[in-house]
This record gives C-alpha cells, sequence and structure tokens, in this order.
C-alpha cells in the first residue's frame, strides 16, 4: 500500500462517527447518589430490552469535565442540571436534556456513634461543643452537588465553621459515604438515595435535612452529541413509569 492510498484509509476510519465505530454497551455517565437506583432501573431495562448499559459513577464536576476532554460518554445523568447547561452551552450535548429527579440530603450517622440525628442538627452542634477530635464526612463542594448542599445546610445552622477541623472530604457522594461508615468519622452528610441503598440501608441512622437549609438539588440528565441509538433508547426508558417509580423508591422527588 502506498503512502497516498494508507493516508486515504486513515482519513475514512478517522472520520468515522464513535457512536458507529463502537458497537458495545452505550457508556453511561452518572452522579454518585444514584449508584444504587440507576443499578436497579438499568437491570430492569436489561430484563425488558435484552439490552446493556455501562454505568460509571462519579462526582457530576469531573465527569462533566471528561465529557468535555473526550470521554466516550453517550447519556449524561448529572446531580446539578447546572453541568448540564454547560455541556449543552459547549456543544458536547445534543441539547438541556430534561429532569429526572430532586434529590435530598441526611444526617447519617453509623451504628455505635456517639452522633445523635435530628433533622436541625442540633445533635452534630452538641456533639462538636463537648468533643474534640472528632471526624465529619461530606462530598468535597468543589465539584460534588451534594457537597456544596451539604456546606449550604451547615452554614445555615452556623456548625461550617465549627466543622472545619472535623470535615474528611469525598470525592464524590459514594465515597464520602465510606468515610462516614468506615472512615472513623462520627457520621456525615449524605445523599438520601444512597442510604436507602442496600449498603447503608441497615447501617446507621439518619435524619432528613429540611430542603429549605440548601438549594434545590435539581438533577437533569442529558444525552450526549455520539449519543447512538442504544443510548437514546436508555434514555427513553429513564423517562418511563417504571424507571420513575424505581426513582421514587430511592427518594427521589420526581417531577410533574
Amino acid at each position: 500500500m502506498n503512502w497516498l492510498r494508507y493516508l486515504a484509509v486513515v482519513t475514512c476510519v478517522l472520520a468515522i462517527e464513535p457512536s458507529a465505530a463502537f458497537q458495545g454497551p452505550p457508556t453511561v455517565a452518572a452522579a454518585s447518589d444514584l449508584q444504587f437506583a440507576l443499578e436497579a432501573i438499568a437491570k430492569a431495562f436489561t430484563a425488558e430490552t435484552g439490552e446493556h448499559v455501562t454505568l460509571v459513577f462519579g462526582s457530576s464536576g469531573n465527569l462533566a469535565r471528561q465529557a468535555m476532554n473526550g470521554a466516550p460518554f453517550e447519556l449524561f445523568l448529572s446531580a446539578d442540571e447546572a453541568f448540564v447547561d454547560m455541556l449543552a452551552k459547549g456543544g458536547y450535548a445534543r441539547d438541556r436534556g430534561t429532569l429526572y429527579g430532586i434529590g435530598r440530603i441526611v444526617l447519617f450517622a453509623p451504628r455505635g456513634s456517639r452522633l445523635a440525628v435530628d433533622e436541625e442538627m442540633n445533635g452534630l452542634r452538641a456533639l462538636l461543643a463537648r468533643s474534640a477530635g472528632v471526624r465529619f464526612a461530606i462530598a468535597n463542594p468543589e465539584h460534588a452537588p451534594y457537597g456544596r448542599a451539604a456546606e449550604a445546610a451547615l452554614r445555615a445552622r452556623s456548625l461550617w465553621d465549627a466543622l472545619q477541623p472535623a470535615l474528611v472530604m469525598g470525592e464524590n457522594i459514594s465515597q464520602a459515604a465510606q468515610f462516614a461508615t468506615n472512615g472513623g468519622a462520627v457520621g456525615g452528610i449524605l445523599a438520601y438515595s444512597l442510604v436507602l441503598g442496600p449498603a447503608l440501608k441497615d447501617r446507621g441512622t439518619y435524619a432528613l435535612i429540611p430542603e429549605s437549609l440548601h438549594p434545590p438539588l435539581r438533577q437533569r440528565m442529558v444525552l450526549m452529541k455520539r449519543a447512538g441509538p442504544a443510548a437514546q433508547r436508555f434514555y427513553q426508558y429513564l423517562q418511563s413509569p417504571g424507571a420513575r417509580a424505581l426513582f421514587e423508591q430511592y427518594g427521589f422527588a420526581l417531577p410533574s
């Protein structure tokens, strides 16, 4: 094969759209608070259609940056709709997508913890007043929407400054949950959807934090520009009554 013909072949290969070149299951990037809900929905999708999806979980901010840097995501479910807006404005997504749920946060304490949980976080305030060296877990507010909600709630209750020496921050809300249960922490502020899941359901106690203490966790999903037919079918399935029932089962308020 001469060089001109070789270059022509390479040019043709590079011109193929990624979705056409790769025929495997679509990769779905999702916020970590969706771990259990989305796994259940994907299982139901496969049972009904015979099709599979590959799920990748992380903080919404990190996943959005990976998408902009060429990660092969075909569908993105964010815990903060602002990241979907960012991808849409940058030309990475097909449109602004659709709202799929409103998240909630909880104050969580593992079994045996000294922390008494209540929705106003008075038990946390009392513990900080009488104990030194406590550890308390949240997701990193810099790129995790649930971390920002936790910070807002703690500031609203005038606890943020006192908690600074005690904070251990997870890269995402799933890692924060690990710190809250296995990292020697007295507890943490976690996603309601995670404490309802099998990994945490019987691991401690929790109290829902009032929505008035933090900005709403409006969670939006969107198809990426590279999305193929299988990703489109899963996107539509996520809006079906069966999927919406599973979102609700895991603590998400549903958009009307």
